[in-house]
């Protein structure tokens, strides 16, 4: 990948990607929102999800292969161990603290760069990680003590922020051997699979949903589901990974107005400097006029 790589910005994968993260925001709240539990909102949320996803694909001539499944198996598990953590973090903690962690990405994304795509991190990006790192501290203790407040529900959203990145990293290496539309359906039926082991272990109830609950979980599976993961995915072909991860800045402000505005979740002043200072921070590393150039010596993947 060479330098032109880096400055490559189709206005339909910006677009794309734009309306993938739009999408995306509203699912915690849609999540907080459903009478089930966290790991039985992914389960049916995903089995609806697979059978949109599949009868798209079978209608774009695209049906599953064991080659489709193969390319898409390290990034379906990633998606999986995703859903499971962050539906029950949004179940446990405020949807604030889970998004704002999720926000985080992009200093994986910095870190996982250079190993992969030959990115070595300027001091000015490593400087600004520290500062937003410091901004999800300041988020985190300003939700302390509020009835919405879980220490294991951060922790979930940690969990959910690395694997999501795996996600976007197995998503973007996929691009060059399947189509997106492929992708999306096996990364679909793989999560689906992880989850129902995960489901049956937890206790959960497993009753059917009310009625209020089935439109929630369909607006899940059609909007974030469907709608979100298709455009990301269809992005990565035209946009280079730091792109894509830029737009998880959009998450945690519009995440958390969305749980103001629907679910009376309060963001306490403290919480929203750290909101700010996060999105500040972050914005800083990834929309560098000036971006990281690839070190010689570092196999990377083509775009």
């Amino acid at each position: 990948m060479g330098p032109s790589d880096h400055q490559r910005h189709d206005p339909r994968g910006v677009a794309a990607a734009a309306m993938a993260m739009v999408a995306w925001a509203g699912s915690g709240v849609l999540a907080k929102g459903i009478d089930m539990g966290g790991l039985v909102v992914v389960s049916y949320r995903m089995w609806i999800y697979v059978a949109l996803v599949l009868a798209w694909s079978r209608l774009r001539g695209r049906p599953l292969t064991r080659h489709t499944l193969r390319v898409s198996l390290w990034g379906g598990l990633a998606l999986g161990v995703d859903l499971a953590l962050f539906f029950s973090a949004v179940k446990l903690t405020t949807v604030a603290n889970a998004t704002v962690i999720g926000a985080m990405q992009p200093v994986l994304a910095l870190v996982i760069g250079f190993h992969l795509f030959g990115e070595r991190p300027r001091r000015v990006d490593v400087a600004l990680a520290m500062v937003a790192i410091g901004g999800v501290v300041l988020v985190v203790l300003g939700s302390a003590g509020a009835p919405e407040w879980s220490p294991l529900g951060d922790l979930a959203a940690i969990g959910a922020l690395v694997f999501f990145t795996a996600y976007f990293v197995f998503s973007k290496q996929s691009r060059s051997l399947i189509e997106a539309t492929e992708y999306t359906a096996a990364t679909a039926l793989i999560a689906a699979l992880v989850n129902v082991p995960i489901t049956l272990l937890s206790g959960q109830d497993l009753g059917p949903p009310s009625t209020a609950s089935w439109i929630g979980l369909i607006l899940l599976a059609v909007g974030p589901g469907f709608i979100g993961h298709s455009l990301m995915n269809w992005s990565f072909g035209r946009i280079p990974l730091w792109l894509g991860s830029t737009f998880t800045l959009a998450l945690p402000v519009t995440a958390s107005l969305l749980a103001w505005a629907f679910l009376g979740e309060q963001v306490s002043a403290l919480q929203a400097v750290g909101i700010g200072v996060v999105v500040v921070a972050l914005a800083g590393i990834v929309l560098s006029p000036a971006r990281p150039v690839p070190v010689p010596g570092v196999e990377t993947i083509r775009e």
